[in-house]
Formats: structure tokens, sequence, C-alpha cells
């Protein structure tokens, strides 16, 4: 339905929960961590473009990356693996862009997205930002996830898949790597994601208390 003559543009969307968030001045009180997992469960990867019978959803590509950044980093600590399972939390409301895509529409796209990161880190009682360490590694495990994936899902040979994501390193894929490899149903991925960030959440509250 088009706006009334007049009206700003809407520019929030409503969630399952009821939450309403505004993506120009998103708050942490509308932002539901069953929201972002259902959401992520059912945003694909790769505009959908990879094998299987099921998409391969950005809360899966979100798990993978933690397990990898759990092998790269063996002693993180609960709050951090919290951080690197959020980091692509935003697509849970503007979707994943395809890297070309993004570079095309350039800052706008990314003051938005960093906006509801904030917002989502803040509901969640992470640090504004995470420290330089910790980003250095996520993005580590992010490119080491997105070359295991061009290569398993969608088409890349391994040359392409150096060229564009970089040497696999110490990540080399092991029997676990795999099962983050294979797509899952929706509820399976959406279930997962939820499953972890609770350890992740209970650990913390462990630690803290």
């Amino acid at each position: 339905m088009p706006d009334i003559a007049g009206a700003p543009p809407r520019a929030w969307q409503r969630m399952l929960s009821g939450r309403r968030l505004d993506l120009l001045d998103p708050s942490p009180l509308d932002v539901e961590i069953e929201d972002i997992a259902h959401g992520l469960a059912r945003v694909a990867r790769w505009n959908g473009q990879t094998v299987g019978p099921h998409p391969y959803s950005v809360a899966q590509h979100s798990l993978l990356v933690e397990h990898l950044a759990a092998r790269l980093e063996p002693e993180m600590q609960a709050e951090a693996r919290m951080s690197v399972l959020l980091h692509d939390a935003p697509e849970y409301v503007v979707g994943d862009l395809i890297s070309p895509f993004k570079a095309v529409l350039g800052g706008n796209y990314k003051a938005v997205e960093h906006r509801l990161l904030a917002a989502i880190r803040m509901r969640f009682a992470l640090p504004a930002e995470p420290s330089n360490t910790l980003t250095s590694l996520i993005k580590q495990a992010d490119m080491a996830a997105a070359r295991h994936e061009a290569m398993c899902l969608a088409g890349f040979d391994e040359r392409e898949a150096r060229r564009y994501f970089g040497p696999v390193g110490r990540l080399k894929p092991t029997r676990e790597t795999e099962d983050y490899l294979e797509p899952w149903p929706t509820e399976v991925a959406q279930t997962r994601f939820l499953e972890r960030f609770a350890l992740c959440e209970k650990a913390r509250s462990a630690r803290s208390g």
C-alpha cells in the first residue's frame, strides 16, 4: 500500500515478535534474538546460487564463522563468541547483499548496517565496538568461511577462491566443518542458531556470576 500523500516513507519493519524496528534510528529495545534467528535462517547467502535442496542461510554461515573463529582462538570467551555469532545480524533486516552490489551502493548501506549492528550489540550488552583483535579474528574466520562456501557450494574453483578470499591457511575443512557446509532446512538453521546463542549467554552468566 502506498504511503499517504505527504507522509514520509515508512522506514521501519514490523517483526513477528510485534516489534517495530526503525532502520534509520534502530532502538535496542526493538531487537529480539528470536527475530534475528528467524530472519537469518531465511536469508540466503550467495543470492541463493548454491547447490543443494536448501538455501545456504546467513544463520548457518554465522555458525560456521563462529566455529572457525573458535578453531583459531580455542580460549575465546563467551562474550567474544557471541560477537562472532552476531557479526552478520543486521542482515535479518537488510538481507545479504553480495559484495559487488555493496560496492555499488557505497556508504549509505554501510551506515545503515553499522547503526543496526550497534543497536544489536547494545541489546545484548556487548561493547559498542569489538576490539581490534576481535575484529581481525572475525574477518579472518569470515573470509575462510566464504572461501569454503565458494568452493563447496557456489561453484568457484580453487584458483578463483584463492584470488577472492585468500588462502585457507590453518582452517582446512574438518569433519565438523563439513557439517556446517551442508545446507540445512530453515528450521534446523534457526534452531541451531538459537541454541548456540543460548549457550553463549549461559556461559557469560556463569562467568559473571
